[in-house]
């Protein structure tokens, strides 16, 4: 038969015989070995993946009733390359020995976790009564669950304090800086751009009333004295010729002039 199951966020279609067990499907079709075969009575719990969100002990689930659900297996516990709070416990509080049990209790320990984030241990031992663990005492297992509550509960607490302190400096952190001083400013639309230098005193300053002041008197001293002078005040001096390197034409233009008949 053919079937599509979404494990762990991933969609995945295979041909499979009706009576294959979703534990064989998930390690020999999958490749996902990290859930474990252990009695195959459905005794150990060695084998739990959660099917909808419910644990399961997937070696009594056929991977058929699978079909078109979703599974989470070990692999998918963590999130974004960093280990669930249930993983970091088992590992603060060595909550394993041999680890063959591990993914299962810590799957089951997940989902309690989900809906009772502050559990007593005498609920948590309930949560993991259908699973064995042949190393340990327990002690330690119950202990690494209660270190993934703490820890998810001091990570909520600073969570919700950061946003906190981020509501209350909203106006200051938002404002934009583009519509400071800075970009708005006399440096943007002050005197560079628009003062004395652009259009400054040599244009509109006292010089320049100074110059109205004395225009008229100046102006015709000027051309009383360029027309006594004649043509020697329109040589290059005058109209700028001296920078080309021509002779200055008052060296001898009087020389000239006194030489032509009367």
């Amino acid at each position: 038969m053919k079937l599509t199951v979404h494990v762990n966020g991933a969609s995945y279609t295979r041909e499979v015989e009706p009576r294959l067990l979703l534990i064989h499907f998930l390690r020999d079709e999958l490749r996902l070995t990290g859930s474990h075969w252990g009695c195959d009575t459905s005794n150990c719990g060695a084998c739990v993946v959660w099917l909808d969100e419910t644990p399961v002990k997937s070696c009594t689930v056929l991977a058929a009733m699978a079909d078109g659900h979703r599974v989470r297996t070990v692999e998918g516990l963590g999130r974004g390359g960093d280990l669930d709070p249930v993983q970091q416990g088992f590992a603060q509080c060595h909550g394993l020995q041999c680890g063959f049990c591990t993914p299962g209790m810590m799957l089951t320990a997940r989902w309690l976790l989900d809906r009772n984030p502050d559990p007593s241990p005498a609920e948590i031992r309930e949560a993991l009564s259908g699973q064995i663990c042949r190393c340990t005492g327990y002690e330690n297992i119950v202990r690494s669950v209660l270190w993934a509550s703490k820890h998810e509960a001091s990570m909520h607490a600073e969570s919700m304090h950061a946003e906190s302190m981020h509501a209350e400096s909203g106006p200051e952190a938002s404002r934009p800086e583009a519509s400071g001083p800075e970009a708005s400013g006399p440096e943007a639309s002050g005197p560079e751009a628009s003062g004395p230098e652009a259009s400054g005193p040599e244009a509109s300053g006292p010089e320049a009333s100074k110059h109205a002041e004395s225009g008229p008197e100046e102006s015709g001293h000027e051309a009383s004295k360029h027309a006594e002078s004649g043509p020697g005040a329109s040589g290059p001096e005058a109209s700028g010729h001296g920078a080309a390197g021509r002779e200055p034409w008052g060296a001898g233009g009087d020389d000239a002039a006194r030489e032509v008949p009367a």
